[in-house]
């Protein structure tokens, strides 16, 4: 039972990162390798947050929101103009820097060493201590990101975001400010992440740069392929790829051949994907 729970929360935790991806990428058209550092600047930042400032656990999540928010304005911002591949490349620079930053910081990260001892968080004096109530706690979190992403792709700012995703050169000729929609979405889809991050880390109590990485982008983005643009298809896609391992533990796989094997299921996935049905299993036709 614990372990089934333990299997909600990280489903749970990986809504969160995919459904806010999916704002940026599918309905926006910003793709993204670079969503796993802003969850990383969640965690590390609600983590050092609570244990060196002694912040209480939600005024340090919001925090580490809102710096993750302010970076990934600022990295939209000066990449905005960029179109294409460039993009891609500008905010894949990103992600590398972010985990350097991670590693090679080590009076304030401890470096490949990670953080231990993050303590259990305290939420308006009650005290998660058990794997149920992280999941309660996790379920409201990611019921309040996807219920925000919903809003925003609903209201007509989220038509403008699919028609910047169809035709960008058309929505300037109509005279709407694309590049402040790009921030403003991007820095939700990183604020978002960075819910995420913090949550893991506490669940964990652990976190090192290497949870945090360019081939955890890579997940999420094939989790954002796999499930398709609508919302409920993110949560598919994490369903599909977390329980993929699941599967392997059932047939009594040998772990250390089981990474291999997750790793070559991602790259097939979202090659097939991409190139067989890019509309994800879930097509388009509820947010």
């Amino acid at each position: 039972m614990d372990y089934a729970l333990h299997l909600l929360v990280v489903i749970g935790i990986y809504t969160i990162l995919v459904v806010s991806l999916n704002l940026a990428w599918g309905y926006t058209g910003l793709l993204s390798f670079t969503h796993a550092a802003f969850a990383g600047v969640g965690a590390y930042g609600t983590a050092l947050l609570l244990m060196r400032l002694r912040l209480g656990f939600v005024p340090a999540l919001l925090l580490a929101c809102l710096l993750a928010a302010g970076l990934g304005a600022l990295l939209c911002a000066v990449t905005a103009r960029l179109g294409g591949d460039y993009f891609i490349l500008a905010v894949l620079g990103f992600q590398i820097v972010a985990t350097a930053v991670f590693l090679n910081w080590v009076s304030l990260t401890r470096g490949p060493f990670g953080l231990l001892g993050i303590p259990k968080p305290t939420v308006f004096g009650h005290a998660i201590t058990t794997t149920g109530e992280y999941l309660a706690l996790v379920a409201v979190c990611a019921g309040l990101v996807v219920a925000l992403v919903h809003r925003t792709v609903t209201l007509p700012f989220g038509r403008m975001l699919r028609a910047i995703h169809e035709d960008e050169v058309a929505v300037l000729v109509l005279g709407k400010d694309v590049a402040r929609a790009k921030v403003a979405v991007f820095a939700l889809s990183a604020g978002c992440a960075a819910v995420a991050g913090g949550l893991y880390a506490h669940y964990y109590s652990y976190v090192d740069p290497f949870i945090f990485d360019i081939h955890e982008s890579i997940l999420l983005a094939t989790m954002v392929v796999v499930g398709g643009r609508p919302l409920r298809g993110s949560i598919v896609g994490v369903v599909v790829l977390l329980l993929f391992p699941e599967a392997l533990r059932a047939l009594n796989v040998p772990g250390e051949i089981t990474a291999y094997l997750k790793q070559l299921l991602y790259g097939s996935l979202l090659f097939a994907f991409v190139l067989l049905r890019p509309e994800g299993l879930v097509r388009e036709g509820s947010a």
